[in-house]
């Protein structure tokens, strides 16, 4: 999965993750962005199979936290660090 391929999906789902404004808001550009298949363990569900979005470098404000999406729904999954 490439970082386009995963924004396409999560757009699709009506997530405004990757909307033009929000990117813009951060300092992001879809060249800083990377894509990792690996697994969370959720407090409601076990093994939780997503995609994990990853920036390869900080962005305004010095963030670099990685987003994680669902592998069946394209859902952004929030876990606490």
């Amino acid at each position: 999965m490439t970082p386009s391929e995963l924004k396409y999906h999560v757009r699709s789902s009506g997530s405004y993750f990757f909307d033009r404004r929000t990117m813009k808001f951060f300092g992001d550009r879809m060249k800083n962005y990377g894509v990792r298949s690996t697994i969370i363990d959720s407090l409601s569900e076990d093994n939780i199979p997503v995609w994990e979005l990853h920036r390869k470098r900080p962005v305004r404000g010095g963030l670099k936290t990685s987003s994680y999406f669902r592998k069946d729904n394209f859902k952004e999954v929030f876990i606490k660090e």
